[in-house]
């Protein structure tokens, strides 16, 4: 919220430096695009001038030939001018696009490669803002902002020579209004910026409460929190309604002053022309030029507050993306990969000791061994470090002390496609795409045949559900795959996670939330899809670990306890006291139904 709130300085020479490196790729373009920028300049001069020509030796002469030829070059110099303007507005807008799609594969290209720490810190909302909204107030930089605020700089200094040069005298009298001009863009330009910061803070505080709202409708229903929110709603979007306000009242002072002052240089070149047509020393053709000219000055001038809001816009949205694409939490690449056919099987932790950012440690000298084909659990209260010592070994985080091996060999020098094709991961979410079920599993991974998917999934008895859906494989899912239970949703990610034949299975508490029929359901098929492989369970429902060869017991970030399931509860430690803590209803109501 305080990054919306802030507001840069109304012009960052630095940030405009990097921006303009998304236009090298499109010199060519932009040179031609300048030079007809200078070209429709150029004509914005030759009409007025070929008006005042018409009138003083054409019309006051009853010159009707040569008026029919005046007229018809005033018509192909408007021809000539529109066809100018729709190359250039057409290069401009073509060479607009080409940017925010080479700066939206670049943004998207660096989130896929930060750490998952990154994704806990920045809200989804704001980095989908920085790919969509942010890259669109850019491109309106590019093809309207800078070229238009260029042209109108062009076109004005066109008129005031033009001006200077036929006539000193009107000219600095119809250019003597400019510092009253001035002052009142000043004044404006200070309203609108503070107008601007406002709504844009409140907007964006509506916007994080619509999101939060919105996810959590359902415990707003729950708890008859309607009136409540609606209330805080109400009083956000009024303070929304109040700062638009302001920006409102800026605009409706700024242009009518605008045309005040138009309109007094306007009467200001015809008392003082008018003098001096008395006395011949200025033609009627002069005058009416000049009027034309002292219109065309002031139009650009008017369409400074949109100009401005595009500029404010675009200093704001660069410095979001540019802080985006500075953030250096990336997953490291290590400097040499082992040879691809060796595939991970074991797994060791050497005085292991980690801690998350800004926060308190996690992991203190840990240290296990995990030997090929091996499977282990590992338990422990919340916050005991269970879920982290599966990030690390994913390598999601990178910052820790001690060693981690895979197969004898150090995890920083594994490369992350070798780490990624040999170890599944089962997280308790069960998270699908809004794909087919076929593209969920083999989520484009052209190794995954049919045939195997389907063998997989029949292991995992999940190929009973999904051949009684509509389209069966082919079935389209919804949003996470609401359209099926959550058992069924789960059952699909265990398909997804083994369809690819991983030598290493980690399954964070995968089977947490699921139905005791269901689970059973996955450890049947589990226990032959495990076999050969080194698994990793993570668990706090005690009963689906208890058939795995060792059982590691985390407290505090430290393994305090270590063995199978019978010997642990031998042993009456922590172990055996969360077994009890766990089954003790359970037991109660046996005692009571016999």
């Amino acid at each position: 919220m305080e990054e919306e709130q802030v507001q840069t300085r109304e012009y960052d020479w630095g940030l405009m430096k990097r921006l303009l490196v998304y236009l090298k790729p499109y010199r060519a373009r932009i040179i031609i695009a300048l030079f007809l920028l200078v070209a429709t300049a150029a004509l914005q001069v030759v009409t007025p001038y070929l008006v005042k020509i018409a009138i003083d030796r054409y019309i006051g002469n009853h010159d009707l030939a040569g008026l029919s030829k005046i007229a018809g070059l005033y018509f192909l110099v408007l021809i000539v001018q529109m066809s100018l303007s729709y190359c250039q507005v057409y290069i401009m807008q073509m060479t607009g696009q080409h940017i925010m799609y080479d700066m939206r594969v670049q943004i998207f290209s660096h989130l896929q490669t930060r750490e998952i720490n990154f994704f806990h810190k920045n809200p989804v909302g704001r980095l989908m803002t920085r790919v969509t909204n942010d890259v669109d107030v850019l491109n309106e930089l590019f093809t309207s902002g800078v070229v238009s605020i260029l042209g109108d700089i062009l076109t004005l200094l066109a008129i005031v020579i033009a001006m200077l040069y036929d006539n000193p005298s009107v000219a600095l009298v119809a250019l003597s209004v400019l510092p009253m001009l001035f002052i009142t863009t000043a004044l404006f330009r200070k309203k609108a910026r503070a107008a601007y910061s406002e709504t844009r803070y409140w907007l964006a505080k509506m916007n994080a409460f619509l999101q939060e709202a919105i996810s959590g409708m359902g415990v707003i229903q729950i708890f008859t929190k309607e009136k409540k929110m609606f209330d805080k709603f109400d009083r956000i979007n009024h303070k929304h309604y109040l700062a638009t306000k302001k920006s409102i009242s800026a605009y409706a002072i700024f242009y009518p002053a605008v045309e005040l002052i138009e309109a007094i240089a306007i009467a200001l070149i015809v008392w003082y022309g008018g003098k001096r047509k008395l006395t011949d020393a200025v033609t009627f053709g002069t005058l009416i030029m000049f009027i034309q000219y002292t219109q065309r000055f002031f139009r650009p001038i008017a369409d400074l507050s949109e100009k401005y809001n595009i500029l404010q816009s675009a200093m704001a949205s660069s410095e979001r993306i540019f802080n985006l694409l500075d953030d250096k939490q990336e997953i490291p690449q290590p400097k040499a990969a082992p040879t691809p056919e060796q595939r991970l099987s074991s797994v060791e932790f050497r005085n292991v000791s980690f801690r998350y950012p800004n926060g308190e440690q996690v992991l203190k000298n840990v240290s296990f061994r995990i030997g090929g084909g091996e499977r282990i659990a590992i338990v422990g209260p919340t916050g005991a470090g269970k879920t982290t010592i599966t990030s690390l070994l994913l390598r999601f985080y990178n910052d820790y002390e001690g060693e981690i091996l895979l197969n004898g060999k150090d995890l920083r020098e594994i490369s992350n496609d070798q780490l990624r094709r040999d170890i599944a991961v089962v997280f308790q979410d069960a998270f699908l795409f809004s794909r087919t079920i076929k593209e969920n599993i083999t989520f484009d991974r052209p190794e995954i045949t049919n045939e195997q998917m389907k063998s997989v999934a029949t292991y995992l008895l999940a190929d009973e559900f999904i051949r009684l859906l509509p389209q069966g494989y082919d079935h389209l899912l919804s949003e996470r795959g609401s359209n099926l239970s959550f058992g069924q949703r789960q059952l699909l990610t265990f398909v997804r996670a083994l369809a690819a034949d991983p030598s290493i299975i980690i399954l964070d508490e995968a089977t947490s939330s699921v139905d005791i029929e269901t689970e059973y359901v996955i450890r049947r098929a589990l226990t032959n899809l495990m076999e050969g492989r080194t698994a990793i369970l993570i668990a706090h429902r005690l009963s689906t670990i208890q058939n795995v060869d060792r059982i590691l017991v985390l407290l505090d970030g430290e393994v305090r306890e270590e063995g199978t399931h019978q010997e642990l509860l031998a042993n009456g430690g922590l172990y055996s006291k969360l077994y009890q803590l766990q089954y003790k209803d359970q037991e109660l109501d046996r005692t009571s139904v016999s």
